[in-house]
């Protein structure tokens, strides 16, 4: 009689989160998401939908944009993450999200971190996008508040550095 090799139901997870290493102790079935704000207190990452559709969630693994909703935290594993909480210094906002104050891109607040991290890995992939541009690399991203145009033209001016060209 064989017996079926039981899936373990908790793991030791190695991520480096906003440039610092981090080991802990996961649960096999904790999201990404659940791992970051409750295990690691970083609350800026925000639950939404918890179907990967309204973007709130979004970090950047490996400089990619992912859904942290959508992804377990053992998958993690041996990555880099990026969080909301990692963009500003310790005494000023990073660019982005100064653009973001300067050019009033937000409201409530809840999806905010969600256009922060997928702005950034646009801009870093291509520093200076078309509006078109932006708009898709956004598209990813639900607010329930604004119209949009606030911020898209937090991310052009990020891009542009001109906050009096943005919209012209």
């Amino acid at each position: 009689m064989t017996t079926k090799a039981q899936p373990a139901e908790h793991l030791d997870v190695t991520i480096r989160v906003n440039g610092r290493e981090t080991t802990t102790r996961v649960a096999a079935r904790d999201s990404l998401a659940d791992h970051l704000r409750d295990q690691l207190g970083l609350t800026g990452t925000k639950l939404g939908c918890e179907h990967g559709v309204c973007g709130a969630c979004t970090v950047l693994l490996d400089d990619k944009p992912v859904r942290s909703c959508l992804m377990l935290a053992a998958q993690a594993d041996g990555h880099e993450l990026r969080t909301v909480e990692g963009l500003a210094g310790r005494s000023s906002l990073s660019p982005l999200q100064e653009s973001f104050r300067r050019q009033h891109a937000l409201q409530c607040g809840f999806c905010t971190a969600g256009f922060l991290m997928s702005a950034t890995a646009l801009l870093e992939h291509n520093p200076r996008p078309t509006r078109e541009e932006v708009v898709d690399g956004l598209s990813g991203c639900l607010c329930r508040c604004t119209g949009y145009e606030k911020i898209v033209e937090a991310v052009l001016d990020a891009a542009h550095g001109n906050a009096n060209e943005v919209g012209q």
